[in-house]
């Protein structure tokens, strides 16, 4: 067994491997760079994947021991040549080198580790340990001590990285909904600089939006189980942060227009968008024929759209705005991973879009934070309504939020609105049926509602 064979044999099992669903033709090692010598050991690796016609690079950080430690084999990868191989971002002995990197502006062969200027590490204390945080699906993450998080994107392309070219405009604006970067890394792509990794400040006292929705969710089911209450009635009413999260994305928006500018949609371009949605509702009937049934009612939603005569405002947006992106400090809502939906092309997360399409993934996150809980509910039928009115109480504030700070109308782009949910939906059919055909029924009720 070759060294690309024990690699290919794991990484396709990784909750971050793109190309599940496709067969992997051939897996080759493209750049092999040493960090840390000796046993244990730490080298970086770049593979691209073959697909057939389509491939992909991902970033793999190789830890090397004769003898794996029990705190490491859930990280295991194989082994090769006498020596154990495995995910080295698990092992907090070689991770601090890429602490230190960052913090001295090294050079490790074709990788160079950048310390943003004037960037306060004073936290940087010998002996900080790390440790690689649950939950994510196309990046990894490891937190070191309780002061800073170290982001890796496993599949990178070559070009501007989005997330750390956001996060550092930002910064500079002094935006208090972002937390700012310390450092990166990079390495060139096809003779293009390439970011592999983000160093940023660590919010160790926030809840994710998600987590902090769920529970709202979880105490109104309950409560209505006891006797039936309406969300407005519930102790863990989530209007009072839907609202104030809809004033810091309109901020957030603010100052993404200051940062990258503005510009307008024209009617032309507004055609072109129904045109490229109703591409996306064709292949999506075509993966998932159940979605036809409601084929005409989205359709007439996407020609309204293509009907508007106005020019509508564009500007850099967040592109995967959702429950999950954002996180309650004690000061307020934080903004996270502007990097885009990670399966679209770089362009495109860079491309200026209606903020509106921010909004539109925001009221479809708190739509699944309602109905996931649904799914194995032993009172479903009955809770459904409730979960409506989660759902409505909550997307109203935000709206209301986002509105009354600035932010584009949502009530006055009712057309363009409507389309941008739809065409979200009709994403999550694709995605749910790819990844979690359990949850297919979630977008599939959504746009029987909507």
């Amino acid at each position: 067994m070759t060294f690309e064979d024990v690699l290919a044999g794991w990484l396709v099992k990784q909750r971050w491997f793109a190309g599940k669903g496709r067969t992997v033709h051939d897996l080759a090692v493209v750049a092999d760079t040493e960090i840390v010598p000796g046993d244990p050991g730490l080298r970086h690796l770049l593979v691209t994947v073959s697909h057939g016609a389509t491939s992909d690079c991902y970033q793999l950080f190789i830890g090397l021991r004769a003898r794996l430690p029990a705190r490491l084999r859930h990280a295991l990868i194989g082994s090769f040549e006498g020596l154990q191989v495995y995910d080295g971002l698990h092992d907090s002995d070689l991770t601090r080198s890429l602490l230190d990197a960052i913090m001295a502006d090294r050079t490790a062969g074709a990788l160079r580790f950048c310390r943003i200027p004037g960037a306060d590490l004073s936290w940087a204390a010998p002996g900080l340990d790390s440790l690689v945080l649950t939950g994510e699906q196309s990046n990894t993450s490891l937190v070191f001590g309780e002061s800073a998080i170290f982001k890796v994107f496993r599949r990178v392309a070559p070009g501007p990285n989005p997330d750390l070219e956001v996060a550092a405009a930002l910064a500079d604006l002094g935006s208090t909904h972002i937390a700012e970067p310390h450092g990166w890394v990079e390495t060139r792509i096809d003779g293009a600089t390439t970011v592999l990794a983000i160093l940023s400040r660590y919010l160790r006292a926030a809840s994710d939006g998600w987590s902090l929705a769920a529970t709202s969710v979880r105490d109104l089911y309950a409560l209505c189980a006891a006797g039936g209450a309406a969300a407005a009635e519930a102790g863990g009413d989530f209007a009072g942060e839907a609202e104030r999260l809809g004033v810091a994305t309109a901020q957030v928006h603010a100052d993404l227009a200051a940062a990258f500018g503005t510009s307008e949609l024209e009617p032309e371009a507004i055609r072109e968008l129904a045109e490229q949605m109703f591409r996306r509702l064709d292949m999506a009937i075509a993966a998932v024929p159940e979605l036809g049934r409601y084929a005409d009612r989205i359709g007439d939603a996407f020609s309204s759209l293509a009907k508007l005569t106005e020019p509508t405002p564009a500007q850099r947006v967040h592109g995967d705005y959702h429950l999950g992106q954002v996180l309650r400090t004690q000061t307020g809502w934080v903004v996270l991973d502007f990097e885009g939906e990670p399966a679209s092309p770089l362009a495109q997360r860079r491309a200026r879009s209606s903020p509106l399409r921010d909004v539109a993934g925001m009221l479809r996150s708190f739509d699944y934070a309602a109905r996931h809980q649904l799914l194995t509910h032993p009172s479903r039928v009955s809770l459904e309504p409730v979960a409506s009115d989660w759902v409505q109480r909550n997307g109203e504030a935000f709206c209301a939020g986002y509105a009354e700070a600035g932010g584009l109308d949502p009530d006055r782009n009712a057309v363009l609105l409507r389309a941008l949910l739809l065409d979200k939906a009709v994403y999550e059919v694709i995605y749910e049926a790819r990844n979690r055909p359990n949850w297919l029924v979630i977008p599939l009720e959504s746009i029987a509602d909507l």
